[in-house]
């Protein structure tokens, strides 16, 4: 665990070896000052350095229960100099540690998906919008780590790089079809974690043999596999007159597959779910999508860690988009747009581990951290 920093900040521990980028003899606003502004400021619904400044300048008093601001709190100006050009990869690598001391030891199910930062580009620079790879503990709901991706590299060159910074051991990794590679597999493997990749046409023979084959088996009632070898559930959600009922399938009576594919390592089971929705005025549709894994055949921990991947969805990119406006933000310098997009999911994670109002969703408990200083403190206290 951290250090203790402060009045009991124990996360800003995790920041105390960041190299400092100004010249130590000139620094009138240590880093630790800046990082829980930036925090705090987030909380109460900052989007970008003069925000985070105002909402400072108001709540000075208040901060100064933890940290001295002998000088106050910094101009915008400074923020912005100083994040970006701190190391957005050591600053990363800090972040993730936290989170790695947050964690719990359960089988839990880490989501991996990219979302783009649209407002991050600099024309100025040449650059475009910054891509990010976000892990998501979706039983905790904490963000685990966020890579960007390189300018000219894409998802699966950079999945591996953020799986090698977490701690996975014992959980089930869950990625979309992009992610199914098989060095990402053997990365998911080579961390003490499972894999749960959804499998398209991007692996095009994969893809037939195993959809001819679980096709046929369906129909056919899996006559064809040994007892014990197969299993299936059926789950049903509805919602605002929705209805979505997913039908469940897995096997792991594929010796011929891994015959045939023996590049993907571990490859202990296949499956496949067809989800069929009925809306009110629309007619039904159907969606049938198929995976790979290194779990065994057991529907109900399937069907469970498939329906979890899409909570990165809802509990991380919509939170992201809709509460704290990602995509609104403006900050586009250097490291800066990489460095405030962790401020961010240290936000977010601080939101969801505070035990105060914690039936209440991030909107509202963002909009207390605004108005109750005794909520604020329990927050920023929460790690």
């Amino acid at each position: 665990m951290g250090r203790e920093v402060g009045h009991g900040l124990s996360w800003l521990g995790f920041f105390e070896e960041m190299p400092e980028p100004r010249q130590k003899a000139k620094v009138l606003y240590p880093l630790p000052e800046l990082l829980l502004c930036c925090l705090v400021g987030v909380l109460c619904g900052a989007e970008g350095w003069v925000e985070v400044e105002e909402y400072c300048e108001a709540k000075l008093d208040f901060l100064r229960r933890f940290l001295p601001f002998e000088h106050g709190i910094a101009s915008h100006d400074t923020f912005s100099d100083v994040f970006n050009a701190l190391d957005a990869e050591r600053f990363k690598a800090a972040f993730i540690a936290w989170t790695a001391a947050l964690q719990e030891n359960i089988r839990e199910i880490v989501a991996v998906d990219g979302k783009t930062l649209r407002r991050s580009f600099d024309r100025g620079c040449g650059r475009g919008p910054i891509h990010m790879i976000s892990a998501w503990a979706a039983g905790q709901r904490l963000v685990l780590g966020q890579l960007a991706v390189p300018a000219k590299e894409n998802e699966i060159t950079a999945i591996p790089e953020l799986l090698a910074l977490l701690s996975l051991k014992g959980a089930i990794v869950t990625i979309d079809a992009i992610g199914c590679q098989e060095k990402i597999a053997a990365a998911i493997r080579e961390r003490g974690a499972d894999y749960l990749l959804a499998l398209k046409d991007n692996q095009p023979t994969l893809y037939r043999d195993v959809a001819d084959f679980l096709i046929e088996q369906r129909a056919a009632g899996f006559k064809d596999c040994a007892a014990g070898s197969w299993a299936t559930c059926q789950t049903t959600d509805a919602d605002h007159g929705r209805v979505e009922v997913r039908r469940h399938w897995i096997t792991s009576d594929i010796a011929w597959l891994r015959e045939r594919h023996p590049q993907w390592l571990d490859l202990v089971s296949i499956a496949m779910i067809e989800a069929e929705r009925q809306e009110p005025g629309k007619p039904a549709s159907r969606q049938t999508r198929y995976y790979i894994g290194s779990i065994a055949a057991d529907a109900a921990e399937f069907a469970h860690a498939a329906r979890q991947h899409w909570g990165i969805e809802n509990g991380l990119h919509w939170v992201l988009d809709v509460i704290l406006r990602e995509d609104e933000c403006r900050i586009r310098k250097r490291n800066g747009p990489a460095n405030f997009a962790t401020i961010r999911h240290m936000t977010l994670n601080l939101l969801q581990r505070t035990t105060t109002a914690k039936k209440k969703s991030v909107r509202v408990k963002r909009g207390l951290a605004a108005l109750d200083e005794t909520f604020l403190q329990a927050v920023i206290m929460a790690a």
